[in-house]
């Protein structure tokens, strides 16, 4: 994705706090919540402060550029977005985030419920959760289930 041109494109400026948080973002294999990115730029020397980033990610989130993603715990974290139309699975135990192409077949949903409830759907989060491979073999050599 091509975060820096779309953001231009829109009329936004690619401040440094932008570029460091996306720089976290792109580094990171699970979901990570404001305060894990604020520790990290604070360990990598950047002063920034919590708010920001938080200001930062709400931004980024309504430019569809980052996923609000949620953890086992139902904890929010973010995760860079794709194009397309996409939906994540989250690990229960190492809390790993992968995306999975979205289909039209929640459409058929969407229709009974704003049937049934008279209420026009606008958007929608589907995400589930498992057990990735990595962490499914390291249960299966211990014997867990």
């Amino acid at each position: 994705m091509d975060w820096k041109n779309t953001m231009t494109r829109l009329g936004y400026r690619i401040s440094e706090p932008r570029k460091k948080i996306m720089e976290v973002l792109e580094g990171a294999e699970v979901a990570l919540s404001p305060q894990q990115i604020h520790q990290q730029l604070e360990h990598k020397g950047f002063d920034i402060g919590l708010v920001s980033v938080y200001r930062t990610l709400d931004l980024l989130t309504s430019l569809e550029l980052v996923t609000v993603v949620y953890d086992p715990e139902r904890n929010p974290g973010y995760v860079l977005s794709s194009t397309g139309h996409h939906h994540h699975i989250i690990c229960q135990k190492c809390h790993k985030a992968m995306e999975f192409s979205g289909t039209d077949d929640i459409e058929e949903l969407i229709h009974r419920v704003e049937a049934e409830t008279s209420f026009q759907v606008r958007d929608h989060l589907l995400q589930l959760f498992g057990i990735c491979p990595e962490c499914l073999n390291t249960l299966n050599d211990r014997g867990d289930k």
